[in-house]
């Protein structure tokens, strides 16, 4: 681990404050993906601005009746939330299908959304990467590619978003409050937060250097039967091969996203309209275009088997 120094912020403006001025600064909360990250000198951070004790932690009532999760509230929090559990059922369910408890209880709202995407090559510096030296080469292109992205991929970078939180708050339509350097505050829907590749693959969401995220916003509740199904290969503190998360009315009609399988959830509106017909006709629209390698191929017609599970549930 590179050497680096450290400080605990005083208020909000003064963390951003920092982070904005000082080169090589970052934000630092729970820290479990951005310690991982160091441990091995994928990020080198010069300075670290820790933030946990800044009053971001609170879950509070919207007067619309949604509900705002603080960025410093922990995974533990918000899936035990007695609000998030009668009115959000999908999101805790998803929260409580990530991790360990440990890790629950240390990580954070905005840390979550913000953890890197997962790709073997990225975590071994030792061979080229656009995501950690930008131009280099994509090593997993060629290589070992079985827990990687199918869709919304490019040709510089194939790595699948890893979250569980992420896929819930996508078809909840939740939004991210934040904080930018010249005090300004800004909310970005959830599906404009995680960016796709492209030829920029370093970059993986739109903040600005020294914006921080304050907050999640979820809308009024849609009601419905919430369901979270997760495929991995142990029965804990592994990613997603696929993950589906289904809100669906009784109607017939609802919102799906799928997570595993793309650099950000995955989630097609046109293909929600087609619940009514099944998984087949989902998964056909959700995938159009997708591009996977012979060795992950098979997660297209997983998540087509795992969404038949969850709508033959949902509607038994």
């Amino acid at each position: 681990m590179q050497p680096f120094t450290y400080e605990r912020a005083a208020s909000i403006e003064a963390a951003v404050a920092t982070v904005a001025s000082r080169p090589g600064a970052r934000f630092i909360a729970g820290g479990t993906n951005l310690l991982d990250l160091m441990k091995v000198q994928i990020e080198t951070p010069a300075h670290l601005v820790d933030i946990r004790h800044l009053p971001l932690r609170a879950i509070e009532d919207l007067p619309d009746g949604g509900l705002r999760l603080g960025a410093l509230a922990t995974n533990t929090e918000v899936a035990a939330h007695l609000r998030v559990k009668r009115d959000y059922g999908i999101l805790a369910r998803a929260i409580m299908a990530g991790a360990t408890g440990q890790l629950r209880n240390k990580a954070t709202t905005a840390g979550n959304l913000l953890q890197r995407n997962r790709c073997p090559y990225f975590y071994e510096t030792n061979l080229p990467c656009n995501k950690r030296r930008p131009g280099s080469g994509c090593s997993a292109l060629g290589g070992v590619t079985r827990s990687l992205a199918v869709v919304g991929t490019s040709s510089h970078c194939i790595a699948s978003n890893p979250g569980d939180m992420a896929v819930a708050l996508r078809v909840l339509d939740a939004a991210v409050e934040t904080m930018r350097p010249d005090g300004s505050r800004r909310r970005i829907p959830i599906g404009d937060f995680h960016r796709l590749p492209g030829d920029r693959p370093e970059i993986e969401h739109p903040l600005e250097p020294g914006e921080l995220v304050t907050a999640v916003t979820l809308p009024r509740p849609l009601g419905g039967t919430h369901h979270y199904h997760k495929v991995r290969d142990r029965a804990s503190y592994a990613f997603a091969i696929v993950s589906i998360a289904v809100v669906l009315q009784e109607d017939g009609t609802g919102r799906v996203a799928f997570g595993g399988v793309a650099p950000r959830p995955w989630r097609v509106e046109e293909a929600e309209a087609l619940l009514p017909d099944g998984a087949a006709a989902v998964v056909g629209t959700a995938f159009q275009g997708a591009t996977p390698t012979p060795e992950n191929a098979f997660k297209i017609p997983l998540a087509e088997r795992t969404l038949k599970l969850v709508l033959s549930e949902g509607r038994a």
